[in-house]
């Protein structure tokens, strides 16, 4: 088996649990770090064993075994970053949101193609055990025509700001930080939407504490989503059809259980064991689509992360949401 040799642009915390799962992956090697701190990229490197550790991004991108770069930066600066790894020729695999808007998306896939380098958004939740068995229940006509989703994401978060979560620098706001998901999980299920509504409440630094979505979709199905930064909130997901429901447990992004309702029938439960944190699986399957020369997912391509992206400028633009340069 080859060795993917990867990078880690950004090592807060989000990365460590990545370079953990990264040890449960065959044939994945962590090979280099880098922060704007050579301190801080030396001791995350000598917690993982990754043989070098970089003061700059650029030098990062310049070592010649370097197979993968996994940006886990702030959403502000994915765009630069991912671009500085693409016009080196490294594949990226780009936390989400993939940008902050979609002039930035789009010109990080421009790149991409004209490079003829790997580009993936990590939408992790797309290769969880749990979120595959709900695709291929919900396809397969276990609950019907689908015709309602309601998801939800929340959590209380101390009021800082100039931390990642309300400084508008950096992108901040429920929305790209967690209300994503509920957004990306309807068109997992229900495909783009042809409406989008939004209300929300903002904070003194103009982004969104809350956010609460009502979308329309082709075939008539319709979803009710919410993101906050304000409260603890069940986040579970369901989608109701025709036939029964399913229901996505606590935490719905990476359930371990999921519960089939088919009407008039004895409910069925889904249990999933999961290794590590989750991040694993989108490793594992960018490993394989390098392995096979591709240059995007077939299971996250970039025309879905193009269209992500445009339905979340669109939400923004209705709650007034605006960061500093766009």
């Amino acid at each position: 088996m080859n060795t993917t040799n990867w990078g880690i642009i950004g090592p807060g915390k989000i990365a460590h649990k990545f370079a953990q799962d990264l040890a449960l992956v065959p044939g994945a090697r962590l090979h280099a770090v880098a922060s704007r701190t050579l301190e801080k990229a030396q001791a995350f490197a000598a917690q993982y064993g990754a043989p070098h550790a970089l003061g700059s991004y650029e030098e990062l991108v310049q070592l010649p075994d370097l197979d993968a770069v996994y940006v886990a930066t702030p959403h502000s600066e994915h765009h630069a970053h991912t671009l500085l790894c693409l016009r080196a020729g490294v594949a990226v695999l780009c936390e989400k949101a993939f940008a902050r808007n979609a002039a930035e998306v789009a010109e990080m896939i421009a790149v991409a193609r004209e490079k003829q380098v790997f580009l993936m958004e990590a939408l992790w939740t797309r290769f969880m055990p749990a979120t595959r068995k709900a695709l291929e229940l919900v396809g397969a006509g276990a609950i019907g025509r689908p015709v309602h989703m309601v998801a939800d994401f929340g959590f209380a978060a101390d009021y800082n700001p100039t931390s990642r979560l309300f400084d508008p620098a950096l992108a901040g706001g429920s929305l790209l930080d967690i209300g994503i998901y509920p957004v990306f999980f309807s068109k997992f299920f229900l495909g783009e939407p042809t409406q989008v509504k939004a209300v929300g409440t903002l904070t003194e630094t103009g982004v969104d504490l809350t956010c609460s979505l009502a979308l329309a979709y082709p075939g008539g199905a319709t979803s009710s989503l919410y993101s906050t930064l304000a409260a603890t909130t069940d986040t579970t997901c369901t989608i109701y059809g025709t036939e029964g429901k399913l229901h996505l447990h606590h935490k719905f992004h990476h359930a371990d259980r999921i519960t089939l309702h088919r009407t008039g029938e004895e409910h069925q439960d889904f249990h999933f064991e999961e290794d590590g944190y989750g991040y694993r699986y989108e490793a594992q399957h960018v490993q394989e689509c390098l392995a096979q020369g591709l240059t995007e997912s077939p299971l996250v391509p970039l025309a879905f992360s193009e269209k992500l992206i445009a339905t979340l400028d669109d939400i923004r633009q209705q709650l007034g949401v605006h960061y500093p340069g766009e």
